[in-house]
């Protein structure tokens, strides 16, 4: 297994040697004929083989201790049902009954490797298209509800999040003050968030265009890791980018897509930049909670050095200023 790259040198997988990785994919029925290759994931541990038939697969282990066992099946589920509606997602192979294995303490799964690449939407067509594709999602995830998945909630994102930055060693000394006097004010203003006004439904949660593969002209969905309840406009937001006109043609693009399967709620639009401050100050507690893992240690050696936490302020700053602007304002009537 010579193409196994992971240094498992991280508490939480300190256990997973190429050794159990391969037993465990055996377990399941599945004899790795290729090297293991590790696929960029940081919270997780996903490597592509090649089985014995010459098919390509992906496995998944799970984070010991991330998730509860009955949270991780309700997002198999759930990508399960998206499956059977025939909206693009990949959903985990069953495997002797059942997609969630465990293995000596490890808790994995099984997909079948699809090829494509990360979708880059170059006009408002595109972004229409995408639309119409998280609106066929929300048509079936509107359709049931989330039992014990987490929820988008203030004190997840941003108040534990707050804890775990004012206790971080990686914050330099001499940055302090002027990162705090602009977090701590900033996640006072978020508190009032009016998260409780909008109803609720189950979300992919992490819908980035780096979540969504390009196969030809198919879009299909992956990592439904952060899967949560909350409002819809979560699976929205993180598609645009630039200014305040341009957000605007963005979202009215997506929307007139979106709405040929699913109504939305113009009103949840006042969430964007809450939503968006939610996420900057959740990402830098959770790369100082995982600084540990060698992974993450690799792949953001950027986030112990002075110059990321001085953009830090500046973007914190500008998201204090954003909570003042007025919100989208769209020539949509879906």
């Amino acid at each position: 297994m010579n193409d196994f790259t992971e240094n498992a040198s991280d508490f939480a997988f300190q256990g997973l040697t190429p050794d159990l990785v391969v037993n465990a994919l055996e377990s399941v029925g599945l004899y790795p004929a290729s090297g293991l290759l590790a696929l960029n994931s940081y919270e997780n541990r996903v490597y592509q083989f090649a089985d014995d038939d010459r098919k390509r697969y992906v496995a998944k282990f799970y984070r010991p201790q991330r998730w509860r066992t009955e949270q991780i099946n309700e997002e198999l589920e759930f990508v399960e049902e998206l499956a059977q509606a025939e909206v693009p997602a990949v959903s985990a192979l069953e495997l002797q009954g059942k997609r969630l294995h465990e293995f000596e303490g490890y808790r994995f799964c099984v997909y079948t490797s699809i090829g494509g690449r990360a979708f880059e939407p170059n006009d408002l067509d595109e972004l229409e298209r995408l639309g119409r594709q998280i609106g066929r999602m929300h048509a079936v995830a509107q359709a049931g509800k989330f039992k014990v998945r987490e929820t988008i909630d203030y004190e997840g994102f941003v108040e534990q999040s707050v804890v775990e930055l004012h206790q971080s060693a990686l914050l330099p000394a001499e940055l302090k003050d002027a990162f705090f006097a602009i977090l701590d004010p900033l996640s006072e203003r978020l508190r009032s968030t009016p998260l409780q006004d909008f109803e609720y439904q189950r979300l992919h949660g992490d819908c980035h265009i780096g979540n969504i593969l390009q196969y030809e002209e198919q879009l299909t969905f992956v990592d439904f890791d952060d899967c949560r309840s909350g409002p819809a406009v979560q699976d929205l937001w993180m598609m645009l980018n630039g200014s305040h006109q341009e957000q605007t043609l963005q979202m009215d693009a997506l929307l007139t897509g979106y709405e040929d399967f699913c109504e939305f709620d113009t009103a949840q639009l006042i969430l964007i930049e809450p939503l968006r401050s939610f996420r900057i100050i959740q990402y830098m507690a959770w790369l100082s909670r995982r600084w540990q893992d060698s992974a993450f240690q690799r792949a953001f050696p950027w986030f112990a050095e002075s110059r990321y936490w001085e953009q830090q302020i500046l973007a914190l700053k500008e998201q204090l200023a954003g909570l003042d602007e007025a919100p989208l304002n769209l020539g949509f009537n879906g």
